[in-house]
C-alpha cells in the first residue's frame, strides 16, 4: 500500500472507531510487512484505549506485542468487561494534543513533555477515570496495595542513610548526584487526591516509585528508556498518564517521523510493556523496608529480571550529540 498523510480530522474518526487485539495484531502485522498506513491505525489505537477505551489496554497492547514482537506476553490473564458506547473526546484534549504532536522541541525537555501530558489527562471525563479505576482493580496487586491509603512520602534522610551500593544508596544518588526529585511531579498540585480510588493511591505511588522502577526493572534514566519505563508502568497496573503518553507518542511519530521511526519507537515501547506484563507485581512492595539491601539482591527477592533493552540505552542522547556537532 502507497504511503498516505492523514489529516487531523481523519485521525480524529480513526481514533474513535476504536479497536481490540485482533485488530491491533493485524496491524502490528500490516506494519511489519512493509504497509506504512497501519502507523496511523496503530497510534489510533494507543490513543483509543487512553482517552475512550481504557478496559481495552491490555487487548491491544498485548496484540500488539503479539503482531511485533512474534508473540504476546507472557502474563496474567485480566479480563474486562467490554466498554459501553463510544464518548467524544474533549476539544480541549484534543487542542493540547495536536500542539504537543507539532512541537519538533517536545521531546528535549523530559519534565515539560511530562508535565504537558499530564496536562492531556485533565480533559478526560470523571465516566472515564472511574472506568480507568474499576480496570486498575483488576491487575494483580492492586486491590491490596491501595487499601492502604495513600502513601506517606518518602524521606531524603533515610536514604542517606543507606549504604551506597544499596537500592536506598542509588535512589540517594539520582536524587543528589542527578538532581532529581524525590517525587517525579507535585502530587498536590495535579489534585491526585481528587481522583476515585485506587487512581489516587496509584497515581501518587508511581510518582514516587517511578525512579525506583528505573532502577530495580533496569531502565536507565535515558529518553529510550524513559519510553521503555512507560510501557512497564502502563503493563503493571493501566497506568493512566502512561497510556496518555504512549497515544501521544505513537500519534507524534505517525505525524511527523518516518516510517521506519515508528518501527523503532514500536521496538521500546513494546519490549517495555513485556517486561512489565511478566514481572511480577511492583506497585505494593514496601520499599522502605528494603532500602539497604543491594538491588541484585531484591530482584531475587522480588522474582525481577533487568530490562533487556534492543537498542543502546542512550542512543537517542548520542544522535542528538552528534546532530549539534554538525549544526
Amino acid at each position: 500500500m502507497t504511503d498516505i498523510q492523514v489529516t487531523t480530522d481523519r485521525y480524529v474518526e480513526m481514533v474513535l472507531a476504536g479497536g481490540g487485539r485482533e485488530r491491533a495484531l493485524a496491524d502490528a502485522l500490516a506494519l511489519r510487512a512493509g504497509d506504512t498506513d497501519a502507523r496511523y491505525r496503530i497510534a489510533a489505537q494507543c490513543l483509543y484505549v487512553a482517552v475512550v477505551a481504557p478496559e481495552l489496554v491490555v487487548d491491544v497492547y498485548d496484540g500488539l506485542t503479539e503482531g511485533w514482537l512474534g508473540a504476546a506476553p507472557d502474563g496474567p490473564r485480566i479480563t474486562a468487561p467490554l466498554p459501553g458506547t463510544s464518548q467524544e473526546i474533549s476539544a480541549d484534549m484534543w487542542a493540547g494534543l495536536w500542539p504537543l504532536v507539532f512541537d519538533p522541541d517536545a521531546g528535549r525537555d523530559p519534565a515539560a513533555i511530562t508535565a504537558r501530558t499530564a496536562a492531556l489527562t485533565e480533559h478526560l471525563t470523571p465516566e472515564l477515570n472511574r472506568r480507568t479505576a474499576a480496570m486498575a482493580l483488576l491487575y494483580p496487586g492492586v486491590a491490596e496495595a491501595a487499601a492502604g491509603g495513600i502513601p506517606d512520602r518518602f524521606e531524603l534522610e533515610d536514604l542517606a542513610a543507606c549504604p551506597t551500593d544499596s537500592l536506598g544508596g542509588a535512589l540517594y544518588s539520582f536524587i543528589i548526584d542527578k538532581g532529581f526529585d524525590l517525587e517525579v511531579l507535585d502530587r498536590d498540585a495535579l489534585g491526585l487526591q481528587d481522583l476515585p480510588p485506587p487512581l489516587d493511591y496509584l497515581n501518587v505511588r508511581i510518582l514516587q516509585c517511578h525512579d525506583i522502577w528505573h532502577l530495580v526493572a533496569g531502565h536507565e534514566t535515558s529518553g529510550l528508556h524513559e519510553v521503555s519505563v512507560t510501557g512497564f508502568q502502563m503493563a503493571q497496573f493501566g497506568h493512566q498518564y502512561s497510556a496518555m503518553f504512549l497515544g501521544m507518542l505513537t500519534t507524534k511519530m505517525a505525524f511527523t517521523q518516518a516510517p521506519e521511526v515508528t518501527g523503532f519507537t514500536l521496538d521500546t515501547i513494546l519490549t517495555g510493556y513485556r517486561h512489565g506484563r511478566e514481572t511480577p507485581p511492583l506497585i505494593g512492595v514496601e520499599w522502605e523496608t528494603i532500602w539497604d539491601q543491594p538491588i541484585a539482591q531484591i530482584r531475587t527477592l522480588l522474582g525481577v529480571t533487568a530490562y533487556d533493552s534492543p537498542y543502546p540505552a542512550w542512543v537517542m542522547e548520542d544522535m542528538r550529540a552528534l546532530e549539534d556537532q554538525q549544526a
